[in-house]
């Protein structure tokens, strides 16, 4: 592993714990506030596609028929990419909260916690590998009508 593969690893995990440290600011800091909504809008997230980054990449879109634009491909990955972090991250915090609340610990500070340490889990986690392509099957010749076989 580079050393920039390391740092794009820790990315997420290092925003939880810049969120955590936000929140040692006054209450109403802009900066407090962008560093928690950031981190929990994308944290959980990256750190888990990341680690599904290679199952992902497997297989290319399939564009329109006729192809106009020769980057459709390789932005529609992109586009792909970042509406799993934002979901899988808006959903991590919906699952950690709605967990924290049915067993009457919730605070806004042992969710960002949580998240926090589940994604420097993530961090860790080897990425998964890509299963290889699909065989085609063979199609069974068809016998013609009348034969005996």
């Amino acid at each position: 592993m580079t050393p920039q593969e390391l740092v794009v690893r820790m990315l997420p995990p290092f925003g939880g714990w810049l969120a955590l440290a936000a929140l040692a600011l006054p209450g109403g800091s802009p900066l407090r506030g962008a560093a928690v909504v950031l981190f929990l809008a994308a944290g959980p997230g990256a750190a888990v596609v990341r680690v599904c980054a290679p199952a992902l990449g497997a297989r290319p879109a399939e564009g329109p028929v006729e192809r106009r634009d020769p980057d459709f491909a390789r932005h529609s990955d992109l586009l792909e990419r970042l509406m799993l972090t934002l979901f899988l991250s808006i959903g991590a915090v919906m699952v950690v909260a709605t967990v924290l609340i049915a067993t009457h610990t919730f605070s806004a500070q042992r969710v960002l916690l949580t998240l926090t340490l589940l994604t420097t889990l993530a961090a860790f986690c080897p990425p998964l590998r890509a299963s290889p392509p699909p065989r085609p099957t063979p199609r069974p010749t068809p016998t013609p009508k009348g034969s005996a076989q």
